[in-house]
């Protein structure tokens, strides 16, 4: 009803309550009742509205609370992994930085062993391979001490260490080999 429509009525109500009939009363008794009715209904879904928007704010709210809340657990838990990521990379650095460390005491190591080699492989010529397997059993004076020697030896030089020389292994079981023989023949002697 626009503002027009409510002055003609009020104008219409005024003239019916002093000059209306009884049956003109009626109609606008049974024409306010339903308006009453109409605004009472009217009333009634307004406050059902507003119990539902309260309601959907309320839930609305309990939404923003709980993600709220876990948006600041997953923050948390960002920040952790990030501190425990960082830990780890330093572990890492450090475990690179000695890796690298150790491959640079490796290579002084092995230039040092190499250059050892040279000298033991172009030594003079009075100390050859074979005077030098001598020398590495020079002193063994029983089967045992043999035996022990060459294990030891065997032990130093075989290709599997560091510091293994196949050829000097051959030269080391020759040289056992020979002199194992001469304590066979002096035994039988």
């Amino acid at each position: 009803m626009n503002f027009q429509e409510e002055k003609e009525l009020s104008f219409d109500l005024e003239e019916i309550l002093k000059n209306g009939s009884g049956d003109e009363l009626n109609e606008l008794k049974i024409w306010l009742f339903k308006e009453n009715v109409r605004m009472e209904n009217l009333k009634r879904e307004i406050s059902e509205l507003q119990e539902k928007f309260a309601g959907e704010k309320k839930q609305f709210q309990d939404e923003m609370r709980t993600l709220s809340h876990s948006m600041e657990i997953d923050r948390k838990r960002l920040q952790q992994e990030n501190t425990f990521f960082d830990q780890k990379m330093k572990i890492l650095q450090k475990g690179f930085e000695q890796l690298e460390e150790d491959r640079h005491k490796f290579q002084k190591e092995r230039d040092k062993f190499e250059a050892k080699k040279e000298v033991y492989e172009d030594g003079p010529s009075f100390f050859g391979r074979s005077d030098l397997a001598g020398m590495l059993f020079k002193g063994v004076n029983s089967r045992l001490a043999l035996k022990k020697r060459y294990k030891d030896l065997i032990k130093m030089f075989h290709p599997d260490n560091v510091a293994g020389d196949h050829e000097m292994v051959q030269i080391i079981n020759r040289e056992y080999e020979e002199l194992r023989r001469a304590y066979d023949i002096g035994k039988q002697a």
